[in-house]
């Protein structure tokens, strides 16, 4: 349950971040459309994360981190787009970049622990 719980707060402290980095961005570029998709993908890895603590079954538990990864893995893309676009400074995205990647290997270390412990 640990990892859970460190998935969940460092999800959420992540969705913050997309949130602030979306604000800043929007005052230089409004209405670019690019950032409603990264905000979109970016907040809802912690909604994805928070749904699995409900979840009705171990494979919906799994399913539903599976979607974060996905949204993780979709908001990276983004950020990487920005970057390599100009529209983020290197130095801004090596910091949330860390954090994404980070998103990343956690869920799959839960998602692979937790199949290995239902194969048991």
């Amino acid at each position: 349950m640990k990892a859970e719980n460190v998935i969940a707060e460092k999800s959420k402290a992540f969705g913050i971040r997309i949130i602030r980095l979306y604000q800043h961005l929007e005052v230089r570029f409004k209405g670019f459309p690019l950032l409603k998709q990264l905000i979109r993908s970016g907040t809802s890895i912690g909604a994805n994360v928070r749904e699995s603590v409900y979840a009705q079954s171990t494979k919906d538990f799994i399913s539903k981190l599976k979607i974060a990864l996905k949204e993780t893995n979709e908001t990276e893309f983004w950020l990487e787009l920005l970057v390599e676009t100009d529209y983020l400074t290197q130095k801004e995205f090596d910091s949330i970049h860390i954090d994404c990647v980070e998103l990343k290997k956690i869920l799959i270390s839960i998602i692979n622990s937790t199949n290995e412990n239902d194969n048991k």
